[in-house]
């Protein structure tokens, strides 16, 4: 795997989103690798619970890798990746695995999105939430479709279209993240819940988690698929991707 590392201790599996030199975004493989870890700790009876994380000390992600936006061609690409994110957030959301966030740092875009989909979000001190998507001319296609129902239509807007960044204390408080902790004891704390989780039956956990997760509408994917392809084929995404990758203030037509 390029894009992330796995490594099991016990019951208890650690995702590590390992790309620090670029604040763990989310490059293309990052996807698939997911899901294929989620896959193989599924299939694993001595695996009974997930902790994700990212490298370094900087940033859990900094979401998707916006330059690697530029690369993508017509709109059946566009499609594909989309429906490959979508893919990724469904499978750690319906995953018979209690799946725990281990947030240090940044979590934008992606990261804040990958957040949303896992079942415990502990943050620490340094925690910063945001989905600035808007600012490339684009919206975070999960986290419009999640995010109001843990934090509110209202709080989701805040964030989506002023691009407001939540800190680790205002995010237990909107339910955005569920425990605050040092930064020092991070891991050490994600571990003995996800301890605490594996240590329960595990098929009272998978069955309590699709009961908790039934009322969500997988058929929304769609919807936002398709309204994410189209922004993305829109005059101001490319310019927004442009002003990000160049490092200027986009200049944005509305169109």
């Amino acid at each position: 795997m390029t894009n992330l590392r796995v490594e099991v201790d016990g019951a208890v599996a650690l995702f590590v989103i390992d790309a620090p030199e670029k604040r763990n975004a989310m490059g293309a493989t990052f996807w698939p690798e997911l899901r294929e870890a989620l896959r193989t700790c599924e299939a694993d009876d001595g695996v009974r619970a997930v902790v994700i994380t990212g490298a370094g000390e900087k940033a859990f992600s900094a979401g998707g890798d916006i330059a690697s936006f530029a690369e993508l061609g017509d709109a059946t690409a566009k499609r594909a990746f989309q429906r490959d994110c979508m893919r990724t957030f469904a499978a750690v959301e319906e995953s018979p695995l209690p799946v725990v966030a281990a947030v240090h740092g940044y979590a934008m875009g992606g990261g804040c999105e990958l957040a949303l989909a896992c079942d415990v979000v502990l943050a620490a001190d340094t925690a910063r939430f945001g989905m600035p998507e808007t600012a490339v001319g684009l919206v975070p296609g999960f986290g419009v479709l999640r995010a109001p129902s843990v934090i509110g239509r209202h709080w989701t807007k805040l964030m989506m279209f002023a691009g407001e960044q939540v800190d680790a204390e205002t995010a237990v408080r909107i339910g955005l993240a569920q425990k605050l902790v040092p930064a020092a004891e991070l891991m050490a704390e994600a571990r003995k819940l996800a301890e605490r989780m594996a240590a329960a039956a595990p098929v009272a956990v998978a069955t309590g988690k699709g009961l908790v997760n039934r009322g969500v509408d997988r058929g929304e994917f769609d919807h936002s698929t398709a309204a994410l392809t189209m922004l993305h084929s829109t005059r101001d995404a490319a310019e927004g991707i442009a002003a990000f990758v160049g490092k200027r203030p986009p200049r944005f037509e509305g169109r």
